[in-house]
């Protein structure tokens, strides 16, 4: 960085007598050169120092503090943003007037008193101004911040924002760890190959994420069930398992909350740092109490002020294509920064709240969450429970169950779906077919079974699992068109006609049945042998 001479070479004498007369000193050099060496000597002072920041207002004592605490430099347009511009004017306007006696911004304030200089400067992202305090002078800057007698006011000496009103907090949505059986039940659908993902309708926005979230773990690969992986997840403790998840999440480098936020489209190849956001914006989190419940507009709001660009390189807002998907407008600039940063970090609260790490809470009930508390969740697998199988096939397991047995369950089944705290399950000739072509055997099942019942199985079923082991399918319940003639001639004539091809087997003298999707050319073929057929319950072809 330039010192302090070099930075002050542009500025005319008045300018240096600005910065004097805030430093309380007399310029006696009456030309450029000389006057520079003069008001270096006194503003490397630290004692002159230390009494000219303390009669810094605080927004100019907290600028300058920030940008000591960032090495002495920042992006200008990251500066700019939070401490405001400095009007460009020359000497005759200045003294005309006397912009240092009513500055319009906290910056404004620190370049007439010497502590601020802006410049180009190429860091390795090419060309870019910043602003900077001389590199002589943030020395005498740091060493003064580091007395206790001037500390200058810290950026976390108090948690982001403030919290909850009584309103923001009405409604609670406590944490749960109800992931970990959202991810049995998403890998066992995966092992079995099915057309659905077995999550209610209401968890289906979760989806990406779950699967994201298991190939972060590597529980996934190429969205296939790795055995190994799956078993140590499964058989580990609620409490293990979804601090297993949340590790991987908090380290994740693909898990990108950005693209998860429903409201938003990215497209195009431009590259953010989902991880490195992500644990800036933890920092923050986590230094608000515990138990307390916090405001997420005023948390939102402090960020937005204080640290706008966290996921920004450079305060960038413009190569970045983000696009509303209500009515596709691109939202380019930091006119959107509620709509795409400050949702990021609605986004990635509400993930927190999904690890079961924070409880949310609505003004409304139904209504997006206002605020948030950061909370733990424990809840151990009861060694008590037990899975509840009916005659007809029919099995019950409990969510507090282990998760390990009901994944094995599920494949021998057909997922009924999720009802309150309970998973169910049906056993069927289909469901059996489908874990045999596995290389699993119902007798498999049935022990299973056994163990987990503690023997509580209704014999019919038991009896039902043996004999379709020993026999397979030995009933089939079908859906059939009949056709039904009254004399036992018109039959053989239907069956000798062109109309034969489309009728399958015979049921008796007078009935056949019609194969599927033929009903409308058996009719037709009728019609030519003039017979004239009464319909009933004719289907939509």
């Amino acid at each position: 960085m330039p010192d302090l001479i070099a930075s002050l070479q542009k500025q005319d004498i008045g300018h240096l007598r600005i910065i004097a007369g805030f430093w309380g000193l007399e310029l006696e050099s009456t030309d450029l050169d000389s006057a520079l060496e003069e008001i270096s000597a006194s503003l490397l002072d630290l004692e002159a120092a230390t009494e000219t920041i303390d009669i810094l207002s605080p927004e100019a004592r907290t600028a300058l503090s920030q940008l000591a605490e960032a090495g002495g430099k920042m992006e200008w347009a990251i500066f700019s943003r939070t401490h405001g511009e400095i009007r460009e004017m020359g000497s005759g306007r200045r003294d005309r007037e006397l912009p240092h006696k009513k500055p319009v911004s906290p910056a404004e304030t620190l370049f007439y008193f010497g502590f601020l200089a802006k410049a180009f400067f190429d860091f390795g992202k090419g060309s870019q101004e910043f602003a900077y305090i001389p590199e002589d002078l943030l020395e005498v800057v740091e060493a003064v911040i580091e007395e206790p007698e001037t500390q200058l006011p810290s950026l976390r000496s108090e948690p982001f924002g403030r919290p909850a009103t009584p309103v923001e907090k009405a409604f609670e949505i406590p944490a749960s760890d109800h992931v970990l059986d959202d991810a049995t039940t998403y890998l066992a659908a995966l092992r079995l190959n099915l057309d659905s993902n077995g999550l209610d309708p209401e968890k289906q926005v979760f989806v990406p994420a779950l699967q994201t979230m298991l190939t972060t773990a590597q529980i996934l690969k190429k969205n296939m069930p790795q055995p190994d992986a799956v078993k140590k997840f499964l058989e580990a403790s609620r409490v293990d398992a979804l601090q297993f998840l949340y590790k991987a999440w908090l380290d994740s480098q693909t898990f990108d909350e950005l693209r998860m936020i429903p409201t938003i489209a990215c497209e195009g190849e431009w590259v953010n740092q989902p991880q490195v956001t992500r644990e800036f914006l933890m920092n923050l989190i986590d230094a608000i109490p515990a138990g307390k419940w916090w405001s997420l507009g005023a948390f939102t709001k402090a960020i937005k002020e204080k640290y706008p660009d966290f996921q920004r390189p450079a305060g960038d807002y413009d190569s970045w294509f983000i696009k509303r998907t209500s009515d596709g407008q691109f939202l380019r600039g930091f006119a959107y920064w509620d709509q795409v940063d400050g949702a990021l970090i609605r986004q990635i609260i509400q993930t927190l709240h999904w690890l079961g790490k924070v409880d949310l809470a609505s003004a409304e009930e139904g209504a997006p969450f206002t605020s948030f508390r950061l909370s733990s969740i424990i809840q151990k697998q009861d060694d008590k429970a037990k899975v509840i199988v009916a005659s007809n096939g029919r099995i019950t397991v409990p969510r507090n169950f282990s998760r390990a047995a009901r994944y094995q369950i599920a494949r021998f089944c057909e997922w009924e779906g999720e009802k309150q705290d309970e998973f169910i399950y049906s056993i069927s000739a289909k469901s059996l077919q489908l874990a045999g072509q596995q290389g699993l055997k119902a007798e498999q099942l049935l022990s299973m079974l056994v163990k987990y019942t503690s023997g509580s199985i209704p014999p019919p079923l038991v009896k039902a699992l043996k004999r379709w082991e020993a026999n397979g399918t030995e009933a089939r319940v079908e859906n059939l068109f009949v056709l039904r003639v009254s004399r036992p001639e018109i039959m053989e004539e239907m069956r000798s006609s062109k109309a034969g091809r489309f009728l399958g087997e015979l049921l008796s003298p007078t009935a056949v049945v019609v194969k599927e999707g033929a009903i409308q050319k058996v009719m037709a073929a009728l019609a030519e042998l003039g017979l004239l057929a009464e319909v009933a319950n004719l289907p939509k072809e």
